[in-house]
């Protein structure tokens, strides 16, 4: 009886390892790093704070971000329920920090998004196809490499006359070639491995191999790439406000209030440092999280 209950047990303790040592998927191993990565969850928890608050500025108990009061102008943080201080206009610091992170984000994150399905579409057709195909595109590309991308930027939304939507087409312009040689890369490398000559010799046609063997492989790396550009994409954005080329006003705008607070820092520079802090803190969160990314998907760039 008694070896007859140690059979069973070892034969227990045998079956219960697999269920122990089970196999996790790619996006499960993903997730397990990201959950054990504090610096990346801090600064997720930061964007999401930023988030939140943009999109509920409608809701929150706000002053008037467009209401002005001579009598009240440039005072500091924390003057009379200004938890944040005044404008150069007497208009609530904080209301207009919220209100301008909506505009700021949108400029952040649109004309990312947009070139990520623009030039990741063309730079995966370009490395799928390759030859002539290839040749034609990317050589495109290289022909916006040879600018600076906030000098194109500046260019193209001067020459459009600039404003927010004009500033969106200038950014998503600018981030489409990078974007396109990105994914022309990854999917060159992908193309030529087994599993897509296996396809390819079992009938499968272009499109079927794209989407069900191409874009899993490449997505990666492309998405990674992209969100590293969110923050380049927000300070980029800010200088064409700054310059009068982005966000018109009065609309609150990050870039826009550093612009018509620079000449009252000698007054109150604290005051006129925050839309400057807010750029700051939101441009290294997304340039954190997109490292904590990189390293749990271990992208290689």
């Amino acid at each position: 009886m008694t070896d007859t209950n140690i059979s069973l047990g070892t034969a227990d303790a045998v079956i219960s390892e697999p269920q122990q040592d089970r196999v996790r998927t790619y996006w499960q191993l993903v997730r397990l790093r990201l959950r054990h990565d504090k610096v990346t969850l801090f600064f997720g928890a930061i964007i999401l704070t930023i988030v939140l608050l943009a999109v509920l500025a409608p809701v929150l108990p706000l002053r008037d971000p467009l209401e002005t009061g001579m009598i009240n102008r440039l005072k500091p943080v924390g003057y009379q329920g200004f938890i944040l201080g005044t404008d150069e206009l007497g208009r609530d610091m904080l209301s207009r920090i919220i209100w301008g992170g909506r505009s700021s984000l949108l400029m952040g994150l649109l004309p990312v998004a947009l070139a990520l399905l623009i030039g990741g579409g063309l730079g995966v057709i370009a490395g799928f196809m390759g030859g002539t195909v290839n040749m034609m595109i990317m050589r495109v590309m290289d022909v916006f490499y040879a600018f600076p991308s906030i000098l194109l930027a500046v260019a193209i939304s001067g020459a459009m006359g600039g404003g927010m939507m004009n500033g969106l087409i200038s950014l998503t312009v600018v981030f489409i070639p990078p974007l396109c040689r990105v994914a022309e890369t990854a999917t060159t490398q992908v193309r030529g491995l087994d599993f897509v000559e296996a396809a390819r010799a079992s009938g499968a046609g272009p499109a079927s191999i794209i989407g069900t063997h191409i874009l899993g492989n490449v997505l990666a790396p492309v998405f990674v790439y992209a969100s590293g550009m969110v923050s380049v994409s927000i300070l980029v954005a800010s200088g064409l406000s700054f310059l009068g080329l982005g966000v018109a006003p009065p609309t609150p705008d990050w870039g826009l209030m550093l612009s018509t607070l620079r000449q009252a820092i000698y007054v109150n520079p604290v005051v006129c440092a925050i839309p400057g802090i807010a750029i700051l803190i939101t441009s290294l969160s997304f340039n954190m999280v997109s490292d904590g990314l990189r390293q749990a998907m271990d992208v290689k760039m």
